[in-house]
């Protein structure tokens, strides 16, 4: 008798595909599609309030670019009805995921094994819900501040609280691993401010990589698999902490982008593996200041 299993979709692969579809298509998956000043950029749970982290929030970006929604909550079809919404016929959910601990124990030596097992679920934006209490529908108000740059009082105080030393001089931004300094062009030389804080932000995730702090590999040479590797943890903690600080901009690295298409089409866990160190650097310097203010 012969059993015929059906093979489990690989969601590793599926997401790897999606995402080098997008950047060959042009479209950076990881920047964040809004541009808000009433609601963080960051994707959260409507019903709970609680935030997407990681791989997730990248997941939700790229959704929402690519349906043109306004709204960065999402919840579960379950959580639509229990708060008296209803997801809109013909509505297609965003698959996400969490890592459900498992214990196994071995019969013959009663070792507890504990591994992660990952498990997905949907969920629907705001906008693809009817129904919702008027509150869940929060306005969204676009920035458009191109005209000249300026200091955001905020997020010079993030910048401030983190005792990260900045540096600004020269026409060149970068970290300096062997002074531990992160050096930004003089403001001047900027054209606006979202571009000035999406570079020193970028700088500041490099920075968390210390071997004082997070212990990231920082000193691999220009242009190799590594350093590439790198910079799009720095591009990743960039655009989560700006969607954060509710800043808007992009840094632009498109001579990495041939690297990055190239490691994921060999790696279907490498976009994985940087958003984690992008999370966990934003998570770092979300506790440095955290802590600053206790």
């Amino acid at each position: 008798m012969t059993t015929h299993t059906k093979n489990k979709p690989d969601f590793y692969q599926q997401i790897t595909n999606q995402i080098i579809e997008a950047l060959e298509s042009g479209v950076k998956p990881w920047v964040c599609p809004w541009n808000m000043t009433e609601q963080s950029g960051m994707p959260s749970n409507a019903s709970t309030g609680a935030h997407y982290n990681g791989m997730n929030i990248m997941l939700l970006w790229m959704s929402a670019a690519m349906q043109s929604f306004s709204s960065s909550s999402w919840m579960t079809f379950k959580q639509a009805q229990e708060k008296g919404g209803q997801v809109r016929k013909g509505e297609k959910g965003t698959h996400i995921f969490f890592y459900n601990m498992i214990e196994k124990t071995d019969k013959g030596t009663d070792e507890v094994e504990r591994y992660a097992m990952l498990k997905t679920y949907c969920v629907f934006n705001i906008d693809q819900i009817d129904g919702l209490p008027e509150s869940m529908y929060r306005p969204v108000v676009t920035v458009n501040d191109k005209v000249a740059v300026r200091s955001l009082e905020h997020v010079e105080s993030f910048l401030n609280a983190t005792d990260a030393s900045i540096v600004y001089n020269g026409q060149r931004a970068f970290y300096r691993p062997s002074t531990d300094e992160i050096v930004i062009p003089d403001v001047s030389r900027f054209s606006s401010t979202e571009d000035l804080y999406a570079t020193t932000l970028h700088e500041l995730t490099h920075w968390t990589g210390h071997q004082s702090r997070l212990e990231r590999k920082n000193n691999n040479a220009f242009g190799s698999k590594d350093y590439a590797f790198e910079e799009l943890i720095a591009e990743l903690g960039s655009v989560f902490l700006m969607a954060d600080l509710g800043v808007v901009g992009e840094v632009q690295h498109e001579s990495y982008i041939a690297n990055w298409l190239e490691a994921l089409k060999g790696d279907k866990r490498y976009i994985f593996k940087a958003a984690s160190q992008a999370s966990k650097a934003h998570q770092f310097l979300q506790q440095l200041v955290d802590d600053s203010s206790a």
